[in-house]
């Protein structure tokens, strides 16, 4: 760009607006040829003169490796409808491809008022966050408006916008009310290696619009070189490569295996900290707890060894992560404390979000304990639970590149070679085939697809996985008995929710408490909203046994919204009393969005007097209208059975309640050393013949306890009948 000659359009020029506006056309974003004169010194996008800043960043962006094949990128484009894009983790195709082919692509629309849009998915939230900013920023533009992003229950786009990040997951929504995906005119699926269940839908859902929409145009951008099989389901898609900018990376292992790999992490940490030249590291453990738990011994050890050592900065990075923190990530090490110090390093403990969604400059070092959280389901139970689980080779090879990107580096594998070898599967295991399917399952009928048999799924699920999953909504009553979608089942689809949370909010107004059983959904929906910090746990735990409600879990989770609201929304008031007030703000703003949503089908919101002994009976039949399928009874022996699939359970030490009632519901399960059930609520067994006799009927019920219970308990409802009768 420097050598091009600017001519500054002065005041007093005579600028007639046509060649005015030919210009910014002409200029096509200030990426064009060199020879356009002055004539890029206009945002095309947004009429604006470029800033200082925009030009900085385009220097950065011709050195990305995606930069040199823009141009054979942009005629395989023009010249096919679908393209499969190969490039490693750092290539840049995530922030650069959706900007070569804007640049490319025309998105007038008939409709003048709105431009055609280009969407560009993402697995994760935080990268459509953080990806999207970063694009404005080099596209110069204000986030939200000429580039936004949307994600679940947090949409920052407009009008204006002419490229969306969105999570996977919300495309498929967008889909729901708009099956061709008309507003767009290139579609981009990133990080398609990753094969999400959204991912995997949408996979299918696209192939059939490719069909009906001839001037759609798709590109599917992986990391991996499972590419081929992608290039087979899109009907031999040309194949691209983009090499990465790669430097040797050494790859260590252990001798033996470790025992804690937490420990070995942190213990690596430091040894790489006293022993290793400059550079920043990378650690990759599993969730939020553990990467917190990392982040304050990692700073308490590295500070115990004293001035001998450069200073560190330690930043996590997980999902749940606000924003502002998230950014952290990109700031540079700390400086020396003192001229001629030890230099500091920059230490970020991940999740696998920084596997392939997320490049950060400067890392050298990589440790891997070779673990991911994974979802698991298992049909036969229906339980679907997150499971600390061996990554995949493919997700090992990935981690180890992410230690040479700015120069060689080294990975330390917390596992031996031998485990490698033998234990790692090569490739992860596609969600869809591990995941509880009744979500899909409602969205797929909404779109109107009801051979589910026959979709074209790249990677079909087992039959049995679906049957279940029609099962649990024929069960709930969103699809009939042939398996078609009902009027409920349609307003249920519509919520971005679980189908039992749904079917709970709408059924709510009929027991006279949709008020608060929206702010139950929505305190389920944010992550947990208590803290529990090491050194101030029995403080922490007295002061959530405050809010604690004696019949469980979801009522004491509504104590903490309305303790919340009437104290004005005060993050002090949440820091004294242990509750994350991020989590509340996060619930308040999901409450809002279903408050619509309830109201666009004339739902009504109601509430049964609180001083009424029905107030919080109301509450609990609510709920049981939505979880009847996840009841727990309690046996003589003292534990707990889960009715139907008798598998024994105990009840999760976070719960608030001060005795083991007869019946529990239970909002999900957790497979750790033990089986527990989470967010628990007592129950009356009555209730349950009375809310879903069409699940409980006892002829197809295995023999236990909760059965000869039930069969009291419907005798019981069958003598009231008959007196009933008789009196009239």
């Amino acid at each position: 760009m420097g050598t091009e000659r600017k001519r500054k359009v002065s005041l007093f020029d005579v600028v007639d607006e046509t060649s005015l506006s030919a210009k910014i056309v002409k200029s096509n974003g200030a990426m064009g040829n060199n020879n356009n004169g002055g004539s890029s010194l206009i945002n095309r996008w947004n009429g604006k003169p470029y800033s200082q800043r925009y030009y900085d960043i385009l220097e950065k962006r011709k050195n990305l490796p995606v930069w040199h094949q823009k141009e054979d990128f942009l005629q395989v484009l023009k010249k096919n409808q679908a393209i499969i894009l190969v490039g490693e983790t750092g290539s840049g195709k995530t922030t650069q491809i959706p900007q070569f082919v804007l640049e490319a692509v025309d998105l007038e629309s008939p409709d003048k008022r709105r431009k055609m849009m280009i969407a560009c998915t993402q697995p994760r939230r935080v990268a459509a966050m953080s990806v999207s900013r970063r694009v404005a920023e080099e596209m110069d533009v204000t986030i939200g408006e000429e580039v936004g992003y949307s994600i679940r229950f947090e949409d920052c786009s407009s009008a204006k916008t002419v490229l969306k990040y969105l999570t996977d997951g919300m495309l498929l929504r967008e889909a729901m009310t708009d099956p061709l995906l008309e507003r767009y005119k290139v579609i981009i699926l990133d990080e398609a290696h990753e094969r999400t269940l959204s991912t995997d839908v949408l996979f299918g859902l696209l192939k059939e619009v490719l069909k009906n929409r001839p001037d759609l145009k798709l590109v599917v951008m992986s990391a991996t070189l499972e590419a081929e099989k992608f290039q087979g389901y899109f009907g031999e898609a040309p194949l691209m490569k983009v090499p990465g900018r790669l430097h040797p990376v050494e790859i260590f292992y252990t001798q033996d295996p470790e025992r804690d790999y937490l420990e070995a992490a942190i213990r690596t940490v430091v040894q790489i900290h006293l022993c290793e030249p400059l550079g920043d590291i990378l650690v990759f453990l599993t969730g939020e707890e553990e990467i917190e738990d990392a982040c304050r011994k990692i700073t308490k050890e590295i500070g115990n060894l004293g001035d001998q050592v450069g200073p560190v900065k330690v930043v996590p990075l997980y999902s749940t992560l606000p924003p502002a923190m998230q950014q952290k990530i990109f700031e540079p090490a700390p400086p020396p404390l003192q001229e001629g110090g030890p230099s500091g390093r920059k230490i970020v403990v991940s999740t696998n979000i920084a596997e392939t969604s997320l490049t950060i400059d400067g890392i050298v070092y990589v440790i891997d304990p070779g673990f991911s959280k994974q979802k698991v389901y298992n049909p036969r139970v229906r339980v679907e639970s997150l499971l600390v689980s061996p990554i995949s080779k493919a997700s090992a090879h990935q981690r180890s590149g992410r230690a040479g990107r700015t120069q060689p580096g080294k990975c330390f594998r917390l596992y031996t070679e031998k485990s490698f070898n033998q234990d790692l599967q090569p490739q992860t295991y596609p969600e869809i085939l591990r995941s509880n399917l009744a979500n899909t399952v409602l969205t797929l009928k909404k779109l109107g697809i009801d051979d589910l048999v026959h979709f074209d799924f790249m990677d079909p699920p087992a039959p049995e996985t679906l049957m279940r999953a029609l099962e649990v909504l024929n069960y709930l009553g969103a699809l009939d008995d042939e398996g078609n979608l009902t009027k409920l089942g349609e307003i249920m689809s519509e919520f971005p929710l679980d189908p039992q949370l749904s079917k709970m909010l709408v059924v709510s107004p009929e027991f006279n408490c949709s008020n608060e059983i929206l702010s139950i959904s929505a305190m389920l929906s944010v992550p947990n909203c208590f803290v529990r910090p090491r050194e101030a746990q029995k403080a922490a735990d007295e002061a959530k046994a405050r809010f604690g409600h004696i019949d469980g879990d979801h009522l004491t989770l509504l104590n903490v919204y309305h303790a919340y609201k009437q104290n004005n929304e005060d993050p002090s008031w949440c820091y004294e009393n242990f509750v994350n007030h991020r989590a509340l703000k996060a619930a308040d703003n999901v409450r809002q969005q279903l408050v619509r949503i309830m109201a666009r089908f004339n739902l009504k919101l109601c509430s049964t007097d609180f001083n009424s002994r029905d107030y919080y009976i109301n509450i609990r039949k609510s709920i049981l209208a939505g979880y009847f399928m996840q009841v727990a009874h309690l046996e003589q022996s003292g534990h707990y059975l889960t009715v139907k699939d008798n598998q024994v359970v105990h009840l999760h030490p976070s719960n608030c309640l001060d005795h083991k009632p007869e019946w529990v519901i239970y909002n999900e399960y957790v497979l750790t050393s033990r089986n527990y059930i989470r967010t628990v609520l007592d129950i009356r067994g009555e209730w349950l013949v009375d809310i879903a006799p069409h699940y409980y009927d006892l002829q197809n019920f295995p023999q236990c306890e909760a059965k000869r219970v039930l069969e009291k308990l419907y005798r019981k409802r069958e003598r009231e009948k008959e007196e009933n009768r008789n009196r009239k």
